[in-house]
């Protein structure tokens, strides 16, 4: 579909694919940006919100969005108000606010950035993607990433704002015809086939979205691949999620995010009374830092707290680091004590030592002790335990009281996911108990990287752009799978697969990069 970027107006006619534009908001409420039905404010224990969240019900999640004031699309019993509680828009009729070009130095072996998310007010999809682009993010990787998707029906806007006599940036997407319900399985599959979609953007934004359906899924019980997200609340979350993925793949830097502020209170949806912060807030949280706000309604939104799972590295309250350039993004709800919005803070790394803080452990070791466990059992345990999310699982052998030989059955997991591995490994080993050891892993970057190939299309796991020497390594169950089709020996696919990937990158492959 044909872009409007050469049209001279920034701000893009509504109901087509998609539009990115730039524009000052007005005083006069006349002049104000055009707010779906379904985005406008309503009032949760007096106070207004615009963020829409993914609260699943009957095995199904309604996607609540961004923007500090939720926007349900099951029909909530609140009050609707339109402008009231906004925060002042003072700049009328200026000139769109524009920041010089950010630079990125890309070469190998530099320096490492940090990007930290100072979030005071909390954080939603739509505040972070208006932050990075404040920052200086160009709007060009972003447009890309939402023209590869195969949505319509929206646009998205990118508008002035004056927030506490700070310059800042809104991002604000609308929603003009009626949207399908999408599964999680089915948004997954139309992020694998986006054709054009930049694979770090890809990798990101299907991390991100994994996340939010685990958290919906076990807050009601149901698989992931049930959770679904209903009409605007769907397109919201995945052009936020998108285009936020697309923003920090293009900064490429290391992200640090402050203890999240909690509010508190409840909401009234028509399927009950929802507390708040809302549960599926606090599963995407498990094991980072949140601090009590101390104010009523909801400072971060699943779709936010989405984000920042998937793709933080540390959760600090201030980072080693020299500024270099900051970003606003405000949301649209006026709090009582500070202003709203997102500070998104870009620096590069400081040698100063800090005092030490406690550290926050993104994962969890678990290990069970085996003395009467068949082959059999073991192998299925283990399967169980990767089918189920482990990020790794293996068996040791160990000498246990009276000499006995045995094994202990071991699986690497997510924080989030200890309690719920837990029971796997309890379920499908004979034993009475389950270690959890609390850790934490350094990783390397990661993107697939797909080789056509005589036989068909070959992902491959390649490792790089983090200054170490790259490495790749074709993933074994589609070498077998392509070998088996072809008739061919799998040891034949993976020789061409790995001299491929010399050609394509220069280095040789190995096994490092899993």
């Amino acid at each position: 579909m044909a872009s409007n970027n050469d049209k001279p107006q920034r701000r893009f006619t509504p109901g087509t694919r998609f539009f990115l534009g730039r524009r000052p908001v007005a005083e006069s409420g006349d002049s104000e940006p055009y707010v779906h039905p379904h985005n406008r404010p309503h009032v949760h224990e007096g106070h207004a919100h615009e963020h829409s969240h993914e609260h699943s019900h009957e095995g199904h999640s309604h996607s609540h969005g961004p923007s500090h004031e939720h926007s349900h699309e099951h029909s909530h019993e609140h009050s609707h108000e339109r402008s009231e509680r906004r925060e002042p828009a003072t700049q009328a009729a200026r000139e769109p606010h524009t920041r010089a070009p950010l630079a990125v130095d890309r070469e190998a072996g530099r320096a490492r950035r940090s990007l930290h998310f100072d979030c005071f007010s909390g954080l939603a999809g739509d505040m972070i993607v208006a932050a990075l682009i404040d920052l200086g993010v160009p709007l060009d990787p972003i447009r890309a990433a939402l023209e590869a998707l195969p949505i319509e029906g929206y646009s998205a806007d990118v508008t002035d704002v004056e927030v506490s006599s700070i310059a800042a940036t809104r991002f604000v997407v609308d929603v003009q015809t009626r949207q399908p319900f999408r599964t999680w399985k089915q948004i997954r599959t139309m992020l694998e086939g986006a054709l054009g979609l930049d694979e770090d953007v890809r990798a990101r934004s299907l991390a991100t979205f994994e996340a939010l359906a685990i958290a919906e899924a076990k807050i009601h019980r149901v698989t992931p691949d049930e959770v679904h997200f209903h009409e605007v609340g769907a397109i919201d979350a995945i052009v936020d999620i998108v285009s936020a993925c697309a923003a920090l793949s293009w900064l490429d830097a290391d992200v640090s995010c402050a203890p999240l502020p909690m509010g508190r209170g409840f909401t009234r949806s028509e399927h009950g009374i929802i507390p708040l912060p809302a549960p599926a807030v606090l599963e995407l949280l498990a094991g980072i830092p949140t601090v009590d706000a101390g104010i009523n309604g909801e400072l971060v939104t699943p779709t936010g707290a989405a984000i920042v799972r998937a793709n933080a590295r540390r959760f600090v309250a201030w980072p080693n680091l020299a500024p270099i350039r900051t970003g606003f993004g405000a949301g649209t709800r006026r709090l009582p004590d500070r202003p709203n919005l997102l500070r998104v803070v870009l620096g590069a790394e400081s040698r100063l030592e800090a005092p030490s803080a406690p550290s926050v452990h993104s994962h969890c070791l678990l290990e069970s002790n085996l003395d009467d466990t068949s082959g059999e059992v073991l192998a299925h345990a283990t399967a169980a335990l990767l089918r189920e999310g482990a990020l790794d699982a293996w068996t040791e052998a160990i000498g246990m009281k009276k000499s006995r030989p045995a094994v202990k059955l071991c699986a690497l997991v997510r924080r989030a996911d200890r309690e719920r591995l837990s029971t796997v490994m309890l379920r499908e080993a004979p034993t009475l108990g389950v270690r959890a050891i609390d850790c934490s892993r350094v990783e390397r970057p990661r993107r697939i990287v797909v080789l056509e190939t005589p036989w068909g299309p070959l992902p491959c796991k390649v490792s790089d752009g983090d200054g170490l020497p790259p490495s790749a390594k074709p993933e074994d169950d589609s070498v077998a799978a392509l070998a088996e089709k072809a008739g061919i020996p799998a040891r034949v696919v993976r020789d061409a697969a790995m001299a491929a990937l010399v050609r394509a990158l220069g280095a040789a492959p190995d096994d490092r990069a899993r």
